[in-house]
């Protein structure tokens, strides 16, 4: 097979879908691979080091697309992407489809085999293409709230872990996922007063085993949500419902209630955001303020460590794209029930139940258009 490897075009991202180890894994398997010229030379992977690995450098995306018969990406396609892909080809990267209606159209109507890394499962019920990239957004979330609760950040001037003397911060964590876990474990490493909301007694459970009592948890139910929120200096959104739209758990109502200067992070914005108030930002310009609260929801916040996340994304996604390579992604997916569930559009049909709920298409199960 013919792999390509285009650059990510989205403001600030610097991953790439393939180093120059996957592409020697895929080159010992008889597959060629292009990559288009300086993919990777935003995290310091130079084109000599994939020539090296076997990779054929090509000079821009259109060359990418015209010839691979599968494209490896990081992020979504961006429009200009959409337009050059075709009928057939597999698409194999993050979509994130239910918030974003524009894309779903473009990719239908190009009749490609488009194959999400967030909708992949395994067999202990996880999202093994989405965990590493989670696991980054909740640490990078803390790190990115305490910078923002600087007064010269638009923030309330609070320092996270406080000093002798004087309290800490109060963070509250909704949603006790990879993203929930590894938040909450920086927050209290840097000695935050940290208080995790889930809908799950028994993740709550072992949470509280975790962390052998150094935060509180609580049942999610709408009260507990608005009166921890209300006292809040930092909220992070770290719900997810996979495939679909993140579930509103903030209201406007309650963000007036917080302080002038509170911060919210928004990690589930990819999903359409769970803040009413939510609206996807970059790293260029990573904030607003909506009702005196500050709010930070950067659609790709791994992105800012992307060779970091580069290194996490691709230890996970290589598995599956040797597969797909090897066999074909029609025997790949038949083949395999969890990367099967990644598989959201095929030759115009939506067939992932949650995005075809979520945005309103008519669903057709993949072990059908197979």
């Amino acid at each position: 097979m013919l792999i390509g490897v285009p650059k990510e075009i989205k403001v600030h991202e610097y991953r790439v879908g393939l180093t120059p180890a996957g592409v020697r894994e895929l080159i010992a398997r008889n597959h060629q691979v292009i990559v288009e010229r300086q993919a990777g030379a935003g995290i310091g992977l130079s084109d000599e080091q994939y020539q090296l690995a076997g990779a054929e450098i090509v000079t821009d995306a259109a060359a990418v697309f015209a010839r691979a018969e599968m494209v490896v990406k990081v992020k979504e396609p961006q429009p200009a992407e959409c337009r050059m892909l075709r009928e057939g080809q597999v698409l194999f990267t993050y979509l994130h489809l239910a918030p974003d209606p524009q894309q779903a159209k473009a990719l239908i109507e190009s009749g490609c085999v488009a194959i999400a890394y967030e909708t992949v499962t395994d067999a202990r019920g996880g999202l093994p293409l989405l965990a590493p990239m989670s696991e980054v957004a909740g640490r990078m979330s803390i790190q990115a709230g305490a910078h923002t609760l600087e007064k010269a950040q638009g923030g309330i001037g609070v320092l996270l872990g406080g000093v002798p003397g004087v309290t800490p911060a109060e963070v509250v964590v909704l949603g006790g996922g990879v993203v929930g876990y590894n938040a909450a474990r920086v927050a209290v490493g840097m000695g935050a007063q940290v208080t995790v909301l889930d809908r799950s007694l028994s993740r709550l459970n072992q949470l509280d085993q975790l962390f052998e009592g150094r935060l509180q948890t609580l049942f999610s139910t709408f009260e507990s949500v608005e009166q921890s929120v209300t006292r809040a200096d930092l909220v992070i959104g770290a719900v997810l419902v996979p495939g679909a739209a993140a579930p509103k758990l903030v209201t406007r109502e309650m963000l007036r209630k917080m302080r002038d200067g509170a911060v919210v992070v928004d990690v589930a914005i990819d999903q359409g955001g769970c803040f009413e108030t939510s609206r996807p930002t970059t790293h260029q310009n990573p904030t607003y303020i909506e009702e005196g609260v500050v709010h930070y929801c950067v659609a790709n916040m791994p992105g800012g460590v992307a060779r970091t996340s580069t290194f996490a994304l691709t230890n996970a996604t290589l598995p599956f794209v040797l597969a797909l390579a090897d066999h074909g992604y029609r025997r790949a997916l038949l083949n395999d029930e969890h990367l099967c569930a990644g598989l959201n559009v095929h030759q115009g049909v939506v067939s992932h139940q949650a995005v075809a709920s979520a945005l309103g298409y008519d669903y057709t199960p993949a072990q059908e258009v197979l």
